[in-house]
């Protein structure tokens, strides 16, 4: 229509084309690349493959054999075992905590948070001594603990403890953020509406955090069957008993067992490749309705 000016529509950066405030050369590009894809290479990927490489240097049936072995095979299912009893109990703390700390103003909130990142800052050693001082022979607990024939150290009990110590933040410090970020909007909506607290809980809060809840499960499940410092304290190695799969490489390497070792470690790299693979997997999955909900 006459009297009014159109402009043309900007044009924004066609794919694979350089921003404008980059400004360094294609050269300096091209080495910066190159020296990040060797210290990848040199640091992650040759370890790696070398691990795979000695798992497999006498052949696949030592390789089998080497996972089948009464020790080995107890140290798995162990280790299966402590984060399926772990991973379930950080999943609740976890969301109780972000719920209480995003949703509630009260006296002690900054504590709390501090507590929750206490495990980062301590020593897993540390951890595990913890709870040989408190659950121990000679603990504070000890005396009672032997009275009435409850063992807790050297046990599964105390293997869970302190797995639990060292993997309980990871849950909680991946959903208070994003439950601070979406903030409380929706569950005031729902209650004008008539909901109650589970149904806005189930209904409401838990799709809205679902892909950051399986994010820090995941991060959570890796950490507590990797975990070495804390359980090496409370377990007291004993072979077909309480050596999870960490403590079962160690003892068979110090051994000389080393297609032994590097068959459970090559193990335990599957399993962390596949914690990698489905942590990319949500995040894909993630970020995009993130950039939409932004625009």
């Amino acid at each position: 229509m006459a009297g009014y000016v159109t402009s043309a529509p900007k044009k924004g950066p066609s794919p694979g084309s350089r921003p404008e405030h980059i400004t360094e050369s294609r050269l300096v590009r091209i080495i910066l690349i190159t020296i990040a894809l060797l210290f990848l290479g040199f640091l992650l990927i040759l370890p790696l493959v070398s691990i795979f490489a000695e798992a497999f240097r006498k052949g696949a049936e030592v390789y089998f054999a080497a996972l089948v072995e009464e020790d080995a095979a107890s140290a798995i299912w162990l280790t299966l075992k402590v984060a399926a009893i772990t991973v379930p109990a950080n999943l609740i703390f976890g969301v109780a905590a972000a719920w209480v700390i995003t949703k509630f103003s009260f006296k002690g909130k900054n504590l709390l948070l501090t507590l929750i990142d206490l495990p980062f800052a301590v020593s897993p050693v540390i951890a595990g001594l913890i709870y040989v001082l408190l659950f121990g022979a000679h603990g504070w607990f000890g005396p009672w603990l032997q009275a009435n024939d409850i063992k807790i150290i050297f046990a599964l009990p105390g293997i869970v403890l302190a797995t639990i110590f060292v993997t309980f933040p990871f849950v909680a410090r991946e959903l208070i953020p994003l439950m601070q970020a979406q903030g409380a909007q929706e569950e005031e909506a729902a209650v004008t509406l008539g909901a109650k607290g589970w149904r806005i809980f189930w209904k409401v809060t838990i799709p809205n955090i679902k892909w950051g809840l399986l994010y820090g499960i995941i991060l959570c499940n890796a950490r507590a069957m990797g975990e070495f410092g804390a359980v090496s304290v409370v377990s007291g190695h004993i072979r077909g008993s309480t050596n999870t799969m960490p403590l079962h490489i160690q003892i068979v390497y110090n051994e000389y067992n080393f297609a032994g070792a590097f068959a459970i470690a090559s193990l335990l790299v599957l399993l962390a490749v596949v914690t990698l693979v489905v942590k990319s997997i949500i995040e894909w999955k993630f970020q995009p309705r993130h950039s939409q909900e932004g625009e």
